[in-house]
């Protein structure tokens, strides 16, 4: 079943913290994109997507990877701030590799929410 994006106006506390963390990582180093994620442990990792001439990384391809490197071994829910109308898919494929299931909301550059990634 492909992932897809639904109406989702209301967000728990802690998925509401990852998408103010994604916010300020995004507005911090003036990025296109920033993103969080929540780890199995309650663990929150941010980043902003890097793009150089050697290494492009999307906001939430970057914040997996932290997570990674931390020990994470599954994602409860992520979230990505940009001014996209939708969710880059490597990032969201990153997501799937350690949580088929896990929410992933999609918010603008102010912080509404546009919608959340489900599978």
């Amino acid at each position: 079943m492909p992932d897809q994006i639904v109406a989702d106006d209301a967000l728990s506390a802690e998925d509401t913290k990852l998408v103010t963390l994604a916010r300020h990582s995004r507005t911090r180093v003036g990025a296109a994109e920033g993103a969080a994620v929540r780890d199995q442990d309650g663990r929150t990792y941010a980043a902003a997507s890097v793009n150089l001439t050697s290494l492009t990384l999307t906001a939430l391809q970057l914040a997996v990877a932290q997570a990674v490197s931390a020990g994470a071994t599954k994602l409860e829910a992520a979230a990505v701030v940009t001014e996209a109308a939708e969710l880059e898919s490597a990032g969201l494929a990153a997501v799937r590799d350690l949580a088929a299931d896990a929410p992933v909301h999609l918010a603008g550059p102010d912080g509404s929410l546009s919608g959340t990634v489900v599978l």
